[in-house]
Formats: C-alpha cells, structure tokens, sequence
C-alpha cells in the first residue's frame, strides 16, 4: 500500500514538474527549474506524510450502508483537516527549500491559498477514502461469504443448531471452517456482519442481530449497535463523556462502546475478572 501511493504521488509529482517546466519555457517565466521542482514535490510528500493518519480513519470509521450518514460529517471535517495540514507542510517545505537554495519563497494570500487548494486537496482526500472503500469492498468480494454450519460433517449434531461451533467459510472457491470459538469480535457492515479472526475478516450475509442471537450470551456481548465482542478479547473498559466507552481488545484494537450497552458489558464482565480489567 505505501509503495502504491509512493508511485501515484510520485509519478504526479514528476509530471507536474515536466509540464511546469515546459509552460514556463513556453510563456518565457523566469522560473528556475529547482523553483518548480520544490513546489511539485513538496506537495506529494506531506500528503504522503498524512497518508497513514487517512488510511487508519478508513479503517477505524468505514462508510457502510449503516454507518455513512454518522460519519461523513467527520470526514468532511477530516478533510478541511487534511487540507490546512498539507498547506502548512508544503509552505514549510517551500519556504526551507527556497531558503537553502538562496532564495525566497512568498506564499501570498494564505486565505486565498487555503481555498484554492482546499478545492483540489478536497478532491485527493474524498478520493483515497473512496479507493480505500472500494478495496476493502473488493476484498470482501475475494474472500467469499460465510455460512452458518448447522452440525458436524458426520454423525449428530452434539449441541443444539441455535449454537453453532462453526462457521462455513467460502474463500477463493474452496471450503474452509472457522471455529465460533476462534471469533474475537463481529462487525456489521452493509447487508454484511464482518468476523474478525486473527486480525482477518471473514463476511457473514446476515445482520448483527440475527448472529448475536445465535451466539452464547454468556461468551458475547453486544457493545454497540455495530458491534459484538468475545468478553476473553476484551483487556480494559476505558470510560469516555456521555456515558461511552472505548473497549481495548487483546490484539491492540480499539473498538466503541456506546452507552446503551455499557452498563450491561460492566455487569457481565465482572464475572470475567481474570479476562477483562475495567479502567
């Protein structure tokens, strides 16, 4: 992923320079071609600079059928974000390169700046978060879609349907099983809910509702209208304003707790002591 975005900023980088150089020998602008490489480049390397803080808000917010109404405020807000970053950034650079280079570099009106590139940094950010959805809905698409597996292969069922031990997982045209017990959490998305094992997912066809009422209460929790967790995955409860609460899972991930279903994860969890530390 960080050498693709090297080579697409890159190659802009290098063709803006091209252009520029031969617009300034065209029009006769005493422009000198280190002035035009420093401003071309200085631009593709801050936003390759904020690139991994766009990508993890992908990952931690995605835009799904039930989630895009909620968080596209915070990426129109991201993205004024991403554009008064990259023009700092890219005037810093300028002002430094044309500073070592003997010269001055003036960034006129920042006001007038910020709008003009704000109307092209608008189209970068809204199009990497595009990119970013359209693989990860790729992706999903690879790897196939899982099924509930109502008994064992052979012989009886050795526990009720309404509590399967796995799942049926259909990937790259072969037939694998996932363990219920391997499931550190579920994540809905769109007319999908999103198994996480072993920090891959695997999509399930079916509504976070109906998957939770087919797993052990006792061993699940709803924490959020998206979410139910494994309470063994769960490390801390860490309690933010309004009743929230941000749940910190054994692999490092972070995921929302919302208030609805707070109290109800504290008063399950204090049976779990050993596996759950509350903050």
């Amino acid at each position: 992923m960080v050498i693709f975005w090297t080579v697409i900023f890159g190659t802009a980088a290098i063709g803006n320079t091209l252009t520029s150089r031969i617009d300034a020998a065209r029009y006769n602008v005493p422009y000198e071609t280190w002035h035009i490489a420093i401003n071309e480049f200085s631009s593709p390397l801050v936003s390759l600079m904020l690139l991994p803080f766009l990508l993890m808000a992908c990952d931690r917010w995605p835009l799904h059928a039930d989630t895009w109404r909620r968080y596209l405020p915070y990426y129109v807000l991201g993205s004024l974000a991403w554009c008064l970053l990259h023009v700092t950034g890219m005037d810093l650079l300028r002002l430094g390169g044309y500073a070592l280079g003997g010269d001055r570099f003036d960034p006129g009106n920042l006001g007038l700046q910020f709008v003009y590139e704000y109307l092209k940094d608008s189209r970068t950010f809204f199009f990497i978060v595009a990119l970013c959805h359209a693989v990860e809905w790729f992706g999903r698409q690879i790897k196939g879609e899982a099924s509930l597996l109502a008994e064992p292969d052979e012989g009886a069922p050795v526990e009720p349907v309404d509590r399967p031990e796995r799942f049926l997982v259909r990937k790259l045209g072969r037939d694998f099983l996932v363990a219920t017990a391997d499931i550190e959490w579920a994540q809905a998305a769109g007319n999908y809910v999103n198994l996480r094992v072993r920090s891959r997912d695997y999509p399930l066809r079916s509504t976070l509702a109906a998957l939770e009422a087919r797993l052990d209460p006792a061993v699940f929790v709803r924490v959020h209208r998206s979410y139910v967790v494994r309470l063994a995955q769960v490390t801390a409860i860490e309690p933010l304003d309004a009743g929230e609460a941000r749940l910190h899972m054994a692999d490092g991930t972070v995921l929302p707790c919302s208030r609805r279903y707070r109290e109800a994860l504290r008063a399950v969890a204090g049976g779990h002591e050993p596996a759950v530390a509350r903050a």
